[in-house]
């Protein structure tokens, strides 16, 4: 029989991670699992250009991206659904598919439920796909769910 004690969802606070978001809670329901949300913010100097590059780059004060990434954890999952039931919510810095798979792994996590962005073609290849790094690379089950499919969570 299968048993799910810890259901990790990794959000990047977009649809495709709301839709997501109801797979897991359904499924923390049904198994009386505890839920954890990450979002992982990305390592900018991993997308960031050589230096001396032609174009300038945004300041960006990592700080206030994590202040705000956490206070927007705080309605992720809906706070209807959450309360009076185990969340633990958390971020990290990094490459996002490896910082996910290391949650799992650090925390004991026995499904991981992502969303995906649905995207094909050149646009796939040239943006890759968190969730499917994350299905090759993560020591426990992956449920992905794409956007525009069946629900069958209601």
């Amino acid at each position: 029989m299968i048993q799910l004690k810890k259901i990790l969802l990794p959000t990047d606070f977009s649809q495709n991670s709301r839709s997501a978001e109801k797979y897991a809670c359904a499924l923390a329901d049904q198994f009386g699992a505890e839920l954890h949300v990450l979002y992982v913010l990305q390592d900018l100097t991993l997308v960031m250009p050589e230096p001396g590059a032609m174009f300038a780059i945004p300041a960006v004060n990592t700080a206030e991206i994590q202040q705000s990434a956490e206070k927007a954890l705080t309605s992720v999952p809906d706070p209807g659904w959450s309360a009076g039931k185990k969340v633990v919510r958390a971020t990290r810095n990094g490459s996002p598919y490896a910082e996910i798979c290391g949650y799992a792994d650090d925390t004991g996590i026995d499904l991981i439920v992502i969303g995906t962005h649905g995207r094909s073609g050149l646009s796939h290849v040239l943006l890759g796909s968190v969730a499917e790094k994350v299905v090759r690379k993560a020591n426990c089950p992956v449920l992905t769910v794409r956007p525009n499919e069946r629900d069958f969570v209601k």
